[in-house]
């Protein structure tokens, strides 16, 4: 089923959430954040959440990962209110995806799949498209019973928006080709980058790298801070390519600042793997600004979160601002806030939406990036005036003083141009 076909339907899919709480596994993360956090991804797929059903388990069953029980309970609630999908918040083997099927008679998906729906509506570049592609089919390879599996099933739908013009009856073999092609021509792009920076770092213009958890509002920052005119709009993973600018510091230092798609809970390992060339701007960065939605209640386990998928991407080392976003949108008395930025060491509180109070974020930003920057006091040739025009287009002047032979100049530089002024 197309995504224009989709996207017509006449009224929202009906959802049956599934939510799942192992015992024997440890979460920050509550049923009732669970089900909050699912009915947003449902959402932004186009769904509307009729009904859902929690589960405590303290193993899974193999057939039907829930049990007989729950299952014929979910299988009732889906005749009862006509639901058209049925979505776990874990994810499921196809052996258990076929079995459950068999008795709710209706489409089943895990959570993994509902991102991957949303990506692949979400997609707009060429790159990101074969990225999604990508992910789509290496989660669907393990899950081929050796026969082939249609990918447009019961009817289509969300979770059912196929990897690019890869339909029905496909193998392992043509998905194991179609996925070394895309990973070579991603491979290709990320060449492409690396070239970009190499070029980016020989001129000694430093990276900044927006991080967070999705709708944290990294993408109305890169708006704020550069004119991006970026789309926005309140939702989960509404940016999903990444978009750089470039962005001049009060100190005059030139920096490229980019945005990249968000991050989530336990985000599918693979996901985060087919998304390397994307992701690439985060590991290379100079600085990490860590953007936290702060008017969100569970904003601290949104924070954790994020903090784990950069611990998987080795970037934790990296200089890093927390952005506390969205004041705009809180009640709380300001001795609360204040109390939230102390707790983060090296934050700063801002509304990105209201342009409120980047100026202290701009000079955390300098503070951090102070290594890059030297102090000079030099006398040049008195007809050298292009020396002085740069030290004012790319630096901060402290002074310059004219003499009848010489002018001296005392300014802060990027370290990597110090050198011309040595004349």
């Amino acid at each position: 089923m197309s995504q224009e076909l989709i996207s017509n339907r006449a009224e929202p899919e009906k959802v049956l959430l599934v939510v799942i709480e192992l015992k024997n596994e440890e979460t920050l993360w509550t049923l009732p954040e669970e089900i909050a956090e699912m009915t947003e991804l449902v959402a932004a797929s186009g769904g509307k959440v009729v009904e859902s059903v929690q589960c405590r388990l303290s193993k899974i069953s193999a057939g039907n990962y829930i049990g007989d029980g729950k299952l014929q309970e979910i299988a009732g609630l889906v005749a009862l209110h006509h639901i058209d999908t049925v979505i776990f918040n874990h994810d499921l083997k196809g052996s258990q995806q076929r079995n459950l099927e068999e008795v709710i008679k209706t489409k089943t998906i895990d959570r993994t799949q509902l991102i991957l729906d949303i990506f692949a509506r979400r997609a707009t570049t060429n790159e990101g498209k074969m990225q999604v592609e990508l992910a789509q089919l290496e989660y669907l390879l393990p899950r081929l019973t050796g026969k082939g599996i249609e990918l447009s099933r019961l009817g289509g739908g969300i979770g059912t928006l196929g990897p690019g013009e890869t339909k029905l009856e496909v193998d392992r073999r043509r998905i194991s080709d179609r996925i070394a092609r895309l990973k070579n021509t991603l491979k290709d792009v990320a060449q492409n980058r690396a070239l970009t920076r190499k070029k980016r770092k020989d001129q000694g213009v430093p990276a900044i790298s927006l991080v967070g958890y999705t709708n944290a509002g990294k993408s109305t920052l890169l708006n704020a801070l550069t004119d991006a005119k970026q789309v926005t709009k309140d939702g989960l993973f509404t940016t999903l390519d990444s978009l750089s600018r470039k962005l001049t510091l009060p100190n005059h230092q030139k920096v490229v600042i980019s945005d990249t798609v968000g991050f989530m809970h336990d985000l599918p390992h693979h996901l985060i793997e087919s998304f390397h060339a994307t992701l690439e701007v985060v590991t290379e960065a100079d600085l990490l600004l860590h953007v936290i939605d702060v008017s969100n209640p569970n904003f601290r386990h949104l924070y954790q979160s994020v903090m784990d998928v950069l611990l998987s991407l080795n970037v934790l080392d990296k200089p890093m601002i927390v952005v506390l976003n969205k004041i705009d949108q809180i009640d709380h008395e300001r001795s609360w806030l204040e109390q939230i930025v102390e707790s983060y060491g090296n934050a700063v509180a801002i509304s990105a939406k209201d342009k409120n109070n980047l100026d202290e974020l701009y000079v955390k930003i300098v503070e951090k990036l102070s290594s890059l920057i030297i102090e000079i006091n030099v006398n040049v040739p008195i007809h050298r005036m292009d020396l002085v025009n740069l030290a004012h287009e790319e630096g901060e002047v402290v002074s310059v003083k004219y003499y009848n032979k010489k002018i001296n100049i005392r300014a802060f530089v990027p370290r990597h141009i110090a050198g011309k002024f040595e004349t």
